[in-house]
C-alpha cells in the first residue's frame, strides 16, 4: 500500500513491533479480529453506508459498491503500478534481473504473458479433465471415509486441497509423484497472498522459501522438456521462448509457479466456502439435490456469497475518478469484492444464499483485462466437488469450524462433516 507505516525489520502482521491501531487508520476494518473473520459481511456493510468511496486516514481509497468495482477493473487508468506491495512477489533471475509474476504486469507485458498462458485454461484442455475431476473426487471421498472410519472427514483436508492439486499437477504435466509437495508449497504461497505487513515471519519465511523451490523444479522440468518435448503445457510454453521472444526463460518459471499456487488458493477456498454455505443452508443443498443440473449456476452462487477473494489492488496509472471523487495518479485503491458481490443495488436479499439466483455480474473472479486466467480449472473442480458432495448425507461436525485469518483471500482452515453410511 502506498503509505504503508515503518514496521521493524523481521517483524510483521499480529508481531509487527507498531501500535495496532495504525492499521485502522490504513484500513476501514481491523485485519486481527477474528469477528471480522468470523464475518466481514457486516463491516463490509456499514462500509458501503458511508459511501461509494472512502478514503482511510492513511490515503488508502476504499471502493465497496458494485458498479464502482466494475468500473475501476474495466478502466486501464488503473492497474497494478511498481509499488512495495507488488515488489515483494518479484523475483530474480539468474542473469540478476528482476521478473514480476505476469498477474501483476500491466498491459503490455500482461496482455503478452496472458495470451500464452490462457493456452493452459483453453476450453479444449478444460473439457478434457471434466471427467477426471469428477473421477477423482469419487477416489478422494472414498480414501477419506475409510481413513476417518466412524469419526468425521475434513472437507478441506480431503477434497479441497488434493483436487486442485492433482488436476494443476497434470494440466501442467506434473509426475504424479510431485503432487503432494506441491500441494504443500501451493498451500504456502497461497497463505502469502497477503501483504507481509499482515503476516508473521515465519509465514513469509514459508511463501518464500515455496516460491524458490516450485521455481527451481519449474527450472528443472523447463530444461528436460526443451531438451525432449513431451506436448504437455510446459512444452508448449517452452517453445514459446522461441517464438519472437515472447516469454523468457525465467518469465516462465515463473509463470508456472503461479498458474500452479494461485489457481490452487482460489479452487480451494471456493470449494471450502461454498460447501460450508450449503451446509448452513441445507434447504438449499436440498433444493440442489432436486436439480443436479443446476451445479454450475449453483456454484456461481456461492462464489458471489462468500467469494475465496475478497479484495483486489489497484493503483491509479493516472488521473483518474471514481464515481466523481478524483483519485491522483499514484493513489492505492482497494476494491472490496466481498462488499460488491452483497451490494442490495443489485442482488435482492443479498446477504441470503439462493441458488435459484439469476446468474451474471459476478465479480468473484474479478473482471476486465486482469480477469482470473484459472477461473476455469476453479469451475471445473467446484461443480465436480459440489455435485458429489452433494449427493451425499452430509452434516456439520463443528457449529464454527476456523477461518484461516487472511484479508486478501477467505478460506477455511478445516471443515470437519460426517458422511452417513451409505444406503
Amino acid at each position: 500500500m502506498s503509505e504503508t507505516p515503518a514496521i521493524e525489520e523481521g517483524a510483521s502482521g499480529a508481531e509487527a513491533a507498531i501500535d495496532p491501531a495504525i492499521f485502522s487508520q490504513l484500513l476501514p476494518f481491523d485485519p486481527f479480529d477474528p469477528a471480522f473473520h468470523a464475518d466481514p459481511y457486516a463491516v463490509y456493510r456499514k462500509i458501503r453506508e458511508q459511501g461509494p468511496v472512502t478514503r482511510t486516514p492513511l490515503g488508502l481509497v476504499v471502493v465497496p459498491g458494485h458498479a464502482e468495482v466494475s468500473a475501476v477493473l474495466r478502466d486501464n487508468r488503473f492497474g497494478w503500478g511498481d509499488g512495495a506491495t507488488v515488489a515483494e512477489h518479484f523475483s530474480q533471475a539468474p542473469d540478476g534481473t528482476t521478473v514480476r509474476p505476469f498477474i501483476f504486469m500491466d498491459p503490455p507485458d500482461h496482455t503478452r504473458i496472458r495470451g500464452l498462458v490462457s493456452q493452459a485454461f483453453a476450453a479444449r484442455r478444460i473439457d478434457a479433465l471434466r471427467t477426471r475431476a469428477g473421477e477423482l473426487v469419487d477416489e478422494l471421498i472414498e480414501k477419506a471415509r475409510a481413513e476417518a472410519g466412524d469419526g468425521p472427514v475434513d472437507l478441506i483436508d480431503a477434497v479441497a486441497h488434493p483436487l486442485p492439486a492433482i488436476l494443476l499437477g497434470e494440466l501442467l504435466g506434473v509426475p504424479a509423484e510431485q503432487h503432494e509437495r506441491f500441494r504443500q508449497l501451493s498451500n504456502d504461497i497461497a497463505h502469502g497472498l497477503d501483504p507481509s505487513i499482515f503476516l508473521t515471519p515465519e509465514e513469509v519465511t514459508r511463501r518464500d522459501s515455496a516460491r524458490a523451490e516450485l521455481n527451481a523444479y519449474f527450472g528443472t522440468l523447463a530444461d528436460e522438456r526443451r531438451a525432449a518435448p513431451t506436448g504437455d503445457l510446459i512444452s508448449e510454453l517452452v517453445a514459446a521462448e522461441d517464438t519472437d521472444g515472447k516469454l523468457s526463460g525465467h518469465e516462465l518459471v515463473v509463470t508456472l509457479t503461479l498458474l500452479l499456487s494461485a489457481g490452487f488458493a482460489l479452487t480451494v477456498n471456493l470449494v471450502g466456502n461454498g460447501m460450508y454455505a450449503l451446509l448452513r443452508n441445507p434447504e438449499q443443498a436440498a433444493w440442489l439435490r432436486a436439480h443436479p443440473e443446476e451445479v454450475p449456476a449453483a456454484v456461481e452462487e456461492m462464489l458471489r456469497y462468500d467469494p475465496p477473494g475478497q479484495m483486489i489492488s489497484r493503483v491509479a496509472l493516472e488521473d483518474a475518478e471514481v464515481a466523481g471523487v478524483p483519485i491522483a495518479a499514484g493513489e492505492q485503491v482497494m476494491l472490496m469484492i466481498g462488499a460488491a458481490s452483497r451490494d442490495p443495488e443489485v442482488y435482492e436479499d443479498p446477504d441470503a444464499l439462493l441458488l435459484s439466483r439469476p446468474a451474471g455480474r459476478n465479480l468473484g473472479f474479478g473482471l476486465g483485462v486482469h480477469f482470473c486466467v484459472g477461473a476455469p480449472i476453479a469451475r471445473l473442480a467446484a461443480q465436480a466437488a459440489v455435485a458429489k458432495l452433494t449427493a451425499l448425507d452430509l452434516e456439520l461436525a463443528t457449529d464454527e469450524p476456523p477461518r484461516a485469518p487472511y484479508i486478501i483471500t477467505r478460506g477455511l482452515k478445516e471443515l470437519p462433516v460426517r458422511v452417513a453410511p451409505a444406503g
